[in-house]
């Protein structure tokens, strides 16, 4: 029933922010906001706390109740270990988005409550997609997600907020009719919708043929969200225009739905698919990267560079998928939640840069900012350093991880083409670097520019401080202590894969 209450928390909350005499006033209204993210924060946390992590293999907290028996739809929720750090990522990183809009909410006087509501809407949906064990189930939050996030960039987005927020939606939704076209085909033919049965099964009674066309469909479905090149396009205008939180729960959260899916449904569903087309995906996953790293170069503007660098941190979660071994699918789950932890804290800086001086435009921000905001330049400077995958750091594990996975993918893969995957990636991790520092040369170092801007050279706020401390702090445990989140994930992936 855990996972029942923390989604009842945000929807109740948002479902008593659409009476208008509830709560008069903004403030009260985001401080609301805090209150039930942070209730359902504490959920999750005593989730963390009920879990045996002596058997993270093991589905736990489950929920197992009919919903439409004539079609053997069941509300089927609960948690392993390749789930749970998603759970509680999602819940910490909502509730450090609302207490940051306490003192910063975005948009020129636009609907506070209706933020706030959005917000919580979304965060049902991202914990029903990470806990959801029926497909259908799965499907309904993974759609549920895509309107509150359309909503969010084009109300408080930037200028080009509209076309940003179209791009997203149509996209998404072409990438949703092939995901369900592919999960149909795999439950009609396996005669279950259940995600835990299908993970036992390792796609028995399901055709090759079936497999290999249900994969591909899944495969570009969670691709698009991921995002995969050259399915990506949508991503750098919405990261561009959407206000700060949303950029830090799209960069922290969406994204991880797509790779999540692809481990958790398309993987153990159709594993002769996987097979056939993990050479493909390694391919675009490490053309990705060299992309990403790339594009990243030739930016102007802060966040959307921040939002290249995620096709390209996106590109190794990719590669250790399609290594189609432990040590990759291991590189991959750490990988993301390194990378929403990361993101959302470059995201939140750059939003922090654009508050004070009213651009993002690296050309007009000029350099100095450790001279005129040296407490906001030297968070910048670590949230760089960590996303270029500076070993002690959470960022290093994933993309070395993955590397190392493709050096020796699964048994049935060609070695030639992956050892080829292994230096294109390593390429791209160097480039990865020459971007970020090439970023911190142009942005902390030098003279003040003597920018002005709304807020001008303001000192952190002790929100900000809020918002920003615990994903630091998170940032260094992971990356110093490896093992706190693979002990979580190692024998939940050797089941997924047949291996344990």
């Amino acid at each position: 029933m855990i996972f029942l209450l923390m989604m009842a928390l945000p929807l109740l909350g948002a479902l008593a922010l659409l009476v208008p005499a509830f709560l008069p006033g903004d403030d009260a209204v985001r401080r609301f906001g805090v209150g039930v993210s942070g209730a359902t924060l504490l959920v999750a946390l005593s989730a963390l706390t009920a879990f045996d992590f002596g058997d993270p293999a093991r589905m736990q907290l489950e929920v197992d109740r009919a919903w439409a028996p004539s079609i053997g739809l069941r509300l089927h929720l609960g948690a392993d270990g390749i789930s749970l750090p998603l759970v509680v990522l999602t819940a910490l990183l909502t509730f450090l988005c609302l207490l940051y809009t306490v003192k910063h909410p975005p948009g020129d006087g636009r609907s506070v409550r209706l933020l706030v509501a959005l917000v919580l809407v979304l965060e049902v949906g991202l914990l029903g997609t990470f806990t959801a064990l029926d497909m259908i189930v799965f499907f309904v939050f993974f759609e549920v997600v895509l309107i509150p996030m359309y909503a969010i960039i084009a109300i408080w987005g930037g200028a080009a907020r509209r076309a940003a927020a179209t791009k997203f939606i149509l996209y998404t939704l072409l990438g949703s009719g092939l995901l369900l076209a592919g999960m149909l085909l795999v439950a009609v033919n396996a005669g279950t919708l259940d995600l835990t049965q299908l993970a036992r099964t390792h796609g028995a009674g399901v055709p090759r043929g079936v497999q290999l066309t249900a994969f591909a469909l899944m495969g570009l479905g969670f691709a698009i969200k991921a995002p995969m090149w050259p399915l990506h396009t949508w991503l750098p205008d919405a990261h561009t225009e959407a206000p700060t939180v949303g950029s830090v729960l799209l960069a922290g959260v969406l994204l991880k739905m797509g790779t999540y899916g692809l481990v958790r449904v398309a993987l153990p569903a159709a594993p002769a698919g996987a097979e056939f087309w993990a050479p493909w995906l390694g391919l675009l996953a490490v053309v990705g990267i060299v992309y990403g790293a790339l594009a990243c170069l030739a930016q102007r503007d802060l966040k959307r560079m921040i939002a290249y660098s995620s096709v390209g941190h996106m590109g190794f979660v990719l590669l250790g998928i399609a290594t189609l071994t432990p040590v990759g699918v291991n590189a991959a789950l750490f990988g993301n939640i390194a990378h929403g932890l990361i993101t959302g804290l470059l995201f939140f800086l750059a939003g922090a840069v654009k508050d004070r001086y009213g651009t993002g435009d690296l050309d007009e921000l000029g350099g100095g900012l450790l001279a005129s905001a040296p407490r906001l330049a030297a968070l910048l400077t670590f949230a760089c350093v960590a996303s270029l995958g500076l070993p002690g750091l959470a960022g290093f594990w994933g993309e070395m991880l993955a590397l190392l996975g493709a050096y020796r993918p699964g048994g049935g893969l060609p070695r030639g083409v992956f050892l080829a995957f292994t230096a294109v990636g390593a390429a791209g991790a160097v480039l990865t670097a020459a971007y970020f520092l090439r970023l911190l040369a142009r942005l902390t170092h030098g003279r003040p520019a003597g920018r002005a801007g709304p807020g001008g050279g303001a000192a952190v706020s002790a929100y900000e401080y809020a918002a920003w401390a615990p994903l630091i702090a998170l940032t260094l445990l992971v990356g110093l202590w490896p093992k706190t989140l693979l002990d979580v994930t190692t024998a939940p992936v050797r089941a997924l894969l047949g291996g344990g």
